[in-house]
């Protein structure tokens, strides 16, 4: 067994995707419209689904918002230069919620950003 994808209701797909392609550099996997259920989903990544994870973005067109609800924590990168991927978000428009540090009560260095929905994305710097 593996992981396939997580998905994620956001309001508005298009600046969903845009984050999640832009200026996080996933790659746009597929998208299909469901015109008799109202509702689009779309699928990002890092690699092929056959061999990578996905987050499946579904947009239900008559809902612009949703609220987040307390049991939803985030969704982890591994990256090699925490300061530098922090920097290019920020330049890409996206939003840095916390600056690279240290984690609290450990010596892991992690970040977070958030996307258009309010749904975190934590840096974590991996060792080289």
């Amino acid at each position: 067994m593996r992981i396939l994808h997580t998905m994620l209701r956001v309001g508005d797909l298009e600046k969903s995707l845009d984050f999640y392609t832009r200026v996080l550099g996933m790659t746009l996997l597929r998208r299909q419209d469901y015109p008799d259920g109202r509702f689009t989903l779309a699928f990002v990544g890092y690699g092929p689904e056959d061999t990578h994870p996905a987050l499946e973005l579904t947009h239900n067109w008559d809902t612009a918002k949703y609220e987040l609800g307390s049991a939803y924590g985030h969704i982890a990168l591994g990256v090699s230069d925490i300061h530098a991927t922090a920097n290019a978000i920020r330049q890409a428009g996206g939003k840095v919620v916390r600056e690279p540090g240290p984690m609290k009560h450990g010596t892991t260095v992690i970040a977070f950003v958030e996307d258009p929905d309010g749904y975190k994305v934590e840096l974590i710097q991996q060792k080289a």
